[in-house]
């Protein structure tokens, strides 16, 4: 018998394009993180938990891989959430996605 494989998660930062008027969902605003196990995947993490209208605002950044130090230590590292399971650690209280 052949051990199945896990897929593997990879973490990433998204950063949006910011329009005059347009609301961005809670702490969305300094960009969002999501472990997921493809682009896609993370893609649809983040229309079905946050961006559930179809509202989701053009992507400024995406970054794969991301190293989570790099990110803001006065805001960002003390507000995530475990970045090693597949769903959003950034904002962290955002994590609704079924593990």
């Amino acid at each position: 018998m052949v051990p199945l494989k896990k897929p593997l998660l990879t973490r990433y930062w998204f950063e949006f394009v910011s329009k005059p008027g347009e609301v961005s969902p809670c702490g969305t605003v300094s960009g969002l993180g999501v472990t997921a196990y493809s682009y896609d995947d993370a893609i649809a993490i983040i229309t079905a938990k946050i961006f559930t209208d179809n509202n989701m605002p053009e992507i400024k950044t995406c970054i794969e891989n991301i190293d989570v130090s790099t990110l803001d230590k006065g805001h960002v590292l003390p507000n995530i959430g475990p970045s090693n399971f597949r769903g959003i650690w950034f904002p962290k209280g955002l994590d609704l996605t079924d593990k």
